[in-house]
């Protein structure tokens, strides 16, 4: 098989794309990134722009508490927080515009963010999703009013992801119509939670349900945390302040415990799980499993949010550090009288482009998650199937989010320099409150071995009737026209007349081959673990569990090789729908070096695959850095699309002033030389020899 370099007809082409006037309709683009909840979105920033919600830097802990409490009430006073709920009692019904609201508040402080978010998105989630009309009608209106602080107590100190096997326990006892709420030890404390440690009067505390001697697994019930009046807490109840966090310190998270702690029957959340006076448990879910991942399912926004949030966060840094980067200068490198512009230089350019590629895809991407969330939860595509596939793309993609957010905020620190240090321009602040996000809302890497789960049983559905010997073929690559599905549509499909990746096309930057490059990778690595674990339900439990475990990390690869190819499809899909000839032509390129940079990111596993040769290989770093030539002149329109105003970066590197600077700096020594009187430099002096000694 031979492979084509790049030659002179591409680079003349590459020329003649560049020569081209090729403009971004800044407005249009902003507006497609508004996406479908735009006017909430826009009435979202608006209140995010207000400085009674901006985040004070510099205060204690107890202080930055208190604020954020208050911003709380400022939000319920302006509606903000009310989207979600029913209407009957005063709220919208509308769960996508709820999520795309709430997570614009990570612009003006993330502890805000978080603690609303506690508040009215698990805590009144809970009540909402798991509870019925009686439950509705008579706690709702406390909680969307703040009437009622409360907490979302299912995490413990020793069962953090996995909820299943949290040992707190609600147990029923039939004599007086109550269950009974005990931690029975000290890893069974609930722990990080918020409004815990000073707020919360009340919590949906998740507990092993037992009734009649049968644990019929976790469900949530409303247990009344503290007195109103003193704040103390209720008898037989516990607690301790987490105290000063890495991040986040608007938020009192803390630790709860229970010591029969006796609630009425009426207090259990029962949609999917009910128990009668007379101790007998009933359920509309049959199955214990499917029962406890369909409860858990019901409260998949906080990943929604978790997902989008970081997106904004990342925006917001990549606006300050583009525009600073397009104003500070440094070094003389083309003029022995002008300095260089940063984002001038290609390295400066390989730092930050990369990931403003990567925020376009992570932004695309979030806006098809939240119109999948916001089906599933008004009803109009609420099938097994539908819920199955939300929870699977929120796995997915709340994990890169959230890992690319923190990534985007150090690189544009350090791409900043001293003053990116600054908290003034606010990197190292909203790195330091984004860096629980990676592990919160369910830890990154457990919520990637889910999705991985997920596509081994789709593929072992597709492939339930062949044999070993057939699936060893598939994973070498070899079986041209098969395809298989991950549950969230077709993943890939190997060429028919061709079956293999680098015959597809003769340039990387050709759509089908980026799509066939990184679906292949996906495939075949899912193939090749499938094949590692055939047979591994029929060992005993102890060998079964060794050998999943050694493979756990292909598997957690595969699932995310996986949610790097939904972003990179939902930024294709995004380019369909744009109508202006040369905005599209910037983002097919923007596009171009996010799937390229995959590839590049990746090169050793395509390499070793054979999927591409050391010739093709070399030529991935050469077509993205033609790329970011091409994207340097729109940089600055590209962050302007995202529509962050200066109330929303508060950062002095992204208002001007170094532009400013630059300026005084230059009309100073360009009025030095025209007036002759710059002293001349060391090396450029003429050497005169002193009067007496000529003589």
């Amino acid at each position: 098989m031979t492979e084509l370099a790049p030659d002179a007809a591409a680079l003349a082409e590459d020329a003649a794309e560049t020569a081209e006037d090729v403009r971004i309709d800044v407005d249009a683009l902003a507006e497609q990134l508004l996406g479908t909840w735009a006017e909430t979105r826009r009435e979202a920033r608006e209140l995010a722009g207000r400085s009674e919600l901006h985040k004070a830097e510099g205060l204690t802990h107890h202080e930055h508490r208190e604020r954020v409490f208050g911003q709380l009430k400022y939000l319920v006073d302006h509606r903000a927080v009310h989207r979600a709920f029913p209407k009957e009692l005063g709220g919208d019904e509308d769960h996508g515009g709820n999520i795309a609201g709430f997570e614009e508040l990570v612009t003006a402080d993330p502890s805000l963010q978080i603690k609303a978010g506690v508040q009215w998105g698990l805590f009144g989630a809970a009540v909402l999703h798991l509870g019925t009309e009686e439950h509705h009608a008579k706690w709702l209106p406390g909680i969307m009013s703040l009437e009622v602080p409360g907490c979302f107590a299912m995490t413990e100190i020793g069962h953090g992801s996995d909820v299943a096997s949290i040992a707190t326990t609600a147990t029923y006892d039939p004599e007086t119509e109550e269950f009974v709420i005990h931690t029975p030890f000290k890893a069974a404390w609930k722990d990080y939670i918020g409004n815990a440690a000073k707020d919360g009067i009340a919590a949906v505390v998740f507990a092993q349900l037992i009734t009649a001697g049968v644990n019929h697994g976790v469900h949530a019930l409303y247990v009344p945390l503290r007195d109103p009046e003193t704040k103390e807490f209720l008898p037989g109840i516990g607690g301790e302040d987490d105290g000063v966090k890495g991040g986040l310190n608007g938020i009192d998270n803390g630790r709860l415990h229970f010591d029969h702690v006796r609630v009425p029957r009426s207090n259990l959340l029962n949609r999917y799980g009910a128990v009668a006076p007379d101790g007998s448990y009933s359920s509309p879910i049959s199955s214990p499993g499917r029962r406890f991942f369909t409860m858990l399912g019901t409260l998949v926004q906080g990943r929604v949010s978790l997902d989008g949030a970081a997106t904004a966060a990342a925006k917001v840094a990549l606006t300050s550090a583009i525009r600073y980067a397009s104003e500070r200068r440094q070094f003389n490198a083309s003029s022995d009288v002008a300095e260089e512009v940063l984002l001038d230089y290609q390295r400066h350019q390989r730092r930050l482009l990369p990931r403003l590629a990567t925020v376009y895809a992570m932004s695309f991407a979030h806006e098809q998650l939240l119109a999948k969330f916001d089906g599933v939860f008004s009803g109009r595509t609420d099938t097994d199937g539908d819920r199955q596939d939300l929870e699977t793309l929120a796995a997915a993609l709340k994990p890169l989010s959230t890992w690319s957010a923190l990534d985007i905020l150090q690189e544009c620190r350090e791409a900043c320099g001293g003053a990116g240090f600054l908290i003034e321009n606010r990197f190292a602040s909203l790195r330091a409150d984004l860096d629980v996000y990676a592990t919160f809302e369910g830890d990154n890497n457990v919520l990637l071995q889910l999705v991985a789960k997920r596509l081994l049983n789709d593929y072992a559905k597709e492939f339930r009737t062949m044999n070993v010997g057939a699936l060893a073929k598939f994973a070498l690559g070899q079986a041209a026209g098969v395809a298989y599905r991950t549950g969230l549509g077709a993943v890939a499909q190997f060429v028919r007349d061709s079956g293999r990746a680098q015959r597809a096309a003769l340039a990387l930057r050709d759509e089908d081959t980026q799509r066939l490059l990184l679906a292949d990778r996906v495939q075949t690595m899912v193939a090749e673990v499938a094949q590692a674990l055939h047979g591994a339900n029929k060992l005993p439990q102890a060998e079964a569990a060794a050998r999943f475990n050694a493979h756990q990390n292909e598997l957690i690869e595969a699932a995310r090789a996986h949610a790097e190819l939904l972003q990179w499809e939902a930024f294709t899909e995004a380019l369909a729908e744009m109508k202006d000839p040369g905005t599209k032509q910037v983002l097919t390129w923007l596009r171009d070096l996010f799937g390229l940079s995959l590839i590049e990111k990746h090169l050793a596993w395509y390499l070793m695959n054979g999927r591409l040769s050391m010739q093709r290989g070399r030529t991935v770093g050469e077509y993205i850095n033609r790329l970011l030539a091409k994207l340097r002149p729109h940089a600055l329109d590209l962050v302007e699309a995202f529509g962050y105003g200066p109330e929303h970066l508060r950062a002095a590197i992204a208002s001007g002033a170094e532009a400013e600077r630059q300026s005084e700096a230059s009309a100073y020594f360009a009025s030095q030389r025209s007036s002759g009187a710059a002293p001349k430099l060391e090396k450029h002096a003429k050497q005169v020899r002193h009067p007496k000694l000529a003589s």
